[in-house]
């Protein structure tokens, strides 16, 4: 079915005024997550240096010869090739053996540095060999080991990944119920990196087919395969078309596994199933809707407010480029941190995606009691993405209804919000702006301006937050400066007894307003000025 993605249910009053693009921030949030994967071996492409499965008999290696002259091991790997195609010819006693020994030892060569001799492999027609060993009624561990060296490839660069194109039937085919869940994981991993290299790629492995037989592998209730298969999902669906994340959503069995191995798996398979839900909330209205209706919010703010270790140090960032097989102790933080930002990015977009999810969290209820104790919890994380997250969480729910407002307004998070506003850094403040602002606003019929909640502006004002928004409007962020404007224009228009145009220039509001008299930017251009002019124009202080 078609969907209707780009369309947007969030409410976002405090924007009305110049605007709704509730839908295109949203989507904003999703690109930025994909660009942020992409800056990590470990999250959109992984090389794979240790056998998937303890039933196979797969050597380890030892030590990854990370320092090893790269001019000797594309050598050896480019004698590999050949050694392989050799074996593939040979057809007399012991050939499968043979074709095995060849292709370990070139998994071997793949396996063994930071940066693999994709370049010589591929120059030396490793990728027609490989897809030979993957023709069907070949043993196992002969298609186990050919995906292992297709795996490896298809983290390389762009172009090294385009050549797996001949090698993707297969690799899709053998994803099936016959192949053996070595195999199959294998063949999953290899079609992970490759739909992590682009839409391009992600087009062509939708073609072909793969949603369907990688959605089959996370439906188990635990195991690698299942971890793998979620990742891979989570690469094959993360858009910008929705249509792949609207087809997943409706396959039978995947709500109720999502729903599962939130609530029952580990971290580590948590972690991936979240990434899947991330993408399906921020790309697709359907799968939004659907999402919704579930269990799924009374669970991920379960597994939020749960949470004995939200307080991680160590931010997300910091898991990029870690070594799959390194770091024990800090992979497991790693892990349940990006599971608790995870959780966050999926309560986000579930609430900016459908007015059903603001309509579950009644006031009063316990759910919903939690869900701000746990958001209020994470502003208070020395974890800067978590305060981040959270932040974006309270500016939706704040988007809402009048009641949602003054849930928000009477909690502990407002206190938190005002501090943040001064003095977190940049991007911190200004998902903190919009929660701010959004509080102090209802949406008006029509395109006209909003509303004012007079009671909560004044007291914001009173409370110190003029000078948080009046710093946006000086930085270089067209849409923070936006902000800024706006909540300064909520100010001079609501302020009690005509006192925001002398709140606004106590702060050196005017002068931020007047660097925008000859802007580029048009709407920030137009905004400043009629400000300046309506407010402060000719007439301004001869009444005093």
């Amino acid at each position: 079915m078609a969907d209707d993605g780009l369309a947007s249910h969030r409410r976002d009053p405090i924007k009305s005024s110049v605007g709704n693009v509730a839908a295109n921030r949203r989507r904003q949030q999703a690109i930025t997550v994909g660009k942020e994967r992409r800056e990590a071996l470990v999250r959109t492409k992984r090389l794979c240096r240790v056998g998937i499965s303890s039933d196979n008999d797969v050597p380890d290696d030892g030590d990854m010869m990370i320092d090893e002259e790269q001019s000797i091991l594309e050598s050896q790997t480019s004698s590999a090739v050949e050694e392989l195609k050799s074996a593939v010819m040979y057809q007399g006693k012991g050939a499968n053996q043979k074709r095995v020994s060849a292709l370990r030892e070139l998994r071997r060569l793949l396996s063994r540095s930071e940066f693999p001799p994709i370049e010589a492999a591929l120059t030396a027609g490793a990728i027609s060999l490989l897809v030979q060993c993957l023709s069907f009624g070949s043993p196992d561990e002969q298609l186990f080991e050919a995906a292992w060296c297709l795996t490896n490839i298809a983290a390389g660069k762009p172009e090294e990944t385009k050549a797996l194109l001949p090698a993707l039937p297969l690799l899709i085919a053998h994803l099936g119920e016959k192949s053996s869940p070595p195999v199959a994981e294998q063949c999953a991993w290899a079609l992970g990196n490759v739909a992590g290299e682009g839409e391009e790629l992600r087009n062509v492995l939708l073609s072909q087919g793969a949603l369907s037989p990688l959605t089959r592998m996370m439906l188990p209730n635990q195991g690698s395969t299942v971890r793998t298969a979620a990742w891979a999902l989570s690469n094959l669906i993360k858009g910008p078309d929705p249509k792949a994340a609207s087809e997943l959503i409706q396959i039978d069995g995947v709500i109720d596994a999502i729903l599962r191995h939130l609530r029952k798996g580990g971290d580590e398979l948590a972690t991936e199933v979240a990434w899947v839900v991330v993408y399906l909330s921020a790309l697709s209205d359907t799968a939004t809707s659907i999402l919704v209706k579930s269990n799924l919010l009374q669970l991920l703010v379960e597994r939020l407010a749960t949470s004995n270790n939200i307080q991680l140090l160590i931010p997300v960032s910091s898991a990029r480029k870690v070594k799959k097989a390194s770091w024990i102790h800090a992979t497991k933080q790693i892990w349940h941190s990006t599971t608790c930002t995870l959780v966050l990015r999926s309560l986000g977009n579930l609430v900016a995606g459908a007015s059903h999810a603001t309509s579950v969290l009644v006031v009063g209820n316990e759910l919903t009691d939690n869900f701000i104790a746990s958001l209020v919890k994470c502003l208070k994380s020395e974890h800067r993405v978590l305060k981040k997250e959270a932040a974006w969480v309270l500016s939706n729910i704040a988007a809402g209804s009048i009641e949602h407002k003054k849930l928000i307004y009477s909690s502990e998070a407002v206190p938190l919000l005002l501090r943040l506003l001064s003095t977190a850094p940049f991007d911190i403040r200004k998902e903190v702006a919009y929660a701010l602002g959004n509080l102090c606003v209802v949406s008006s019929e029509g395109s006209g301006m909003p509303a004012l909640i007079l009671e909560h502006l004044v007291s914001l004002v009173d409370r110190g937050c003029l000078p948080g928004f009046i710093d946006l409007v000086r930085t270089a962020d067209t849409e923070a400066a936006k902000l800024g404007l706006q909540f300064i224009e909520l100010v001079l228009r609501g302020m009690p007894n005509g006192k925001g145009p002398k709140l606004v220039e106590r702060e050196d509001g005017i002068d931020a307003m007047e660097r925008f008299q000859f802007h580029e930017n048009e709407d920030l251009r137009n905004m400043a000025n009629r400000l300046v002019d309506k407010y402060f124009g000719e007439d301004y202080g001869l009444d005093e």
